[in-house]
């Protein structure tokens, strides 16, 4: 998988990325993904994503796979980089905690909405 696909790509990679983790150091992959995967527990619970829910194992899962051709629930990757962030590194802060907290929230709904409309419109393409 070449550098600039895999960050870009991988699930793995791009939560490691937006926690400002080196993706070649790999001591705190497990801790990552059991956060990923908490994260895509948490989507398929709330209705988002594949009928039969998702996991990753390493950097070779990529976002595709879960969001497909439904380009209305991409703020997916936020919601779950946000998610294990709370996990793995949360703030300080109780301010901080709380803004996290706060649009966690807001993106699951509106991943929710998105992807239950997204199923409802027909495509108008013949």
């Amino acid at each position: 998988m070449p550098d600039e696909i895999a960050v870009k790509d991988s699930i793995l990679q791009s939560t490691k990325k937006l926690l400002q983790i080196d993706r070649s150091y790999d001591a705190f992959d497990l801790d990552i993904i059991t956060g990923i995967n908490t994260a895509f527990s948490d989507l398929f619970q709330a209705g988002v994503g594949p009928v039969e829910g998702y996991q990753i194992e390493d950097e070779t899962s990529l976002w595709s796979e879960f969001i497909g051709n439904n380009m209305s629930i991409n703020q997916v990757k936020t919601y779950v980089q946000l998610r294990v962030r709370l996990l793995f590194d949360a703030p300080t802060s109780s301010f901080g905690l709380a803004a996290i907290e706060k649009q966690i929230e807001e993106l699951i709904w509106r991943l929710n909405v998105a992807d239950d409309f997204s199923f409802r419109v027909p495509d108008p393409t013949p």
